[in-house]
């Protein structure tokens, strides 16, 4: 207990020094400043914690039975990578982490890598994975929204919003080989927040369909562009919703 209470004076002097000498750098704004001197002092916290981070925390993980064909992970990326995480109002960064899409969980392994957890979900506001912005949606504070609650991936955000929800389940099938085989099986599903509501679309026609009010200039520009919507579906409706954007304004 002495070590905790030592090491958490320990961060708030730390904490009113990187702020004072913030405040002297007139170059910086102050809300950066003051952002910056405290993620400074809260790495050097979290480095002293070591296993006793307050992340560290949840269920025990376990992996799957590797007879099951493929993986459960998002990307396909079975190895714990490096990510960020804003959990109970506190952003961790370079944690080790997986998002299991089958259980719709983040799980980050310890830095002694004795174990491994299942993130509490009501505690995730955010987390930044692969390249990659994920929100955690509540949609009992919804009201008629086509949304289930769970981590969605923040495509877009300007006017409208671009959200991809994906998942896995494991299913069943027959092999000739072994008879019944277990695989994961991969599924999306995109909205679009217009005018604050969510709709659901899986191509660029239904997009367009959304946006209808826009439709031929949007045609025009994609054109123009050379968007090519089946070879890279993610970017591709990013770069017509912000120039739907654009028009809009």
């Amino acid at each position: 207990m002495n070590k905790y209470i030592y090491l958490f004076s320990t961060v708030l002097l730390l904490c009113a020094f990187f702020c004072q000498n913030a405040f002297a750098q007139a170059a910086l704004s102050d809300s950066s400043s003051q952002q910056n001197a405290l993620n400074n002092a809260v790495s050097l916290y979290n480095t002293s914690l070591g296993n006793q981070v307050p992340i560290y925390t949840g269920p025990e993980y376990y992996f799957y039975d590797p007879h099951i064909k493929g993986n459960a992970y998002f990307n396909e990326v079975n190895g714990f990578t490096k990510g960020s995480v804003y959990y109970d109002g506190i952003a961790y960064n370079n944690i080790a982490m997986l998002y299991d899409l089958n259980l719709d969980q983040v799980v980050v392994l310890l830095p002694s890598h004795i174990s491994k957890f299942s993130l509490l979900k009501e505690r995730v506001k955010t987390f930044d994975f692969l390249g990659n912005h994920f929100i955690n949606i509540n949609a009992d504070t919804m009201v008629n929204t086509p949304l289930s609650s769970g981590y969605y991936n923040q495509l877009y955000k300007g006017k409208c919003e671009i959200l991809g929800k994906y998942s896995k389940s494991i299913q069943t099938t027959t092999s000739t080989l072994s008879g019944l085989e277990n695989y994961f099986d991969y599924s999306k599903i995109y909205y679009l927040k217009k005018n604050n509501v969510y709709q659901s679309f899986s191509s660029k026609g239904s997009l367009l369909d959304i946006l209808k009010d826009k439709k031929k200039e949007l045609k025009k520009y994609i054109k123009t562009n050379n968007i090519v919507y089946k070879d890279n579906p993610e970017e591709a409706m990013v770069k017509i919703t912000a120039w739907y954007d654009h028009l809009s304004n």
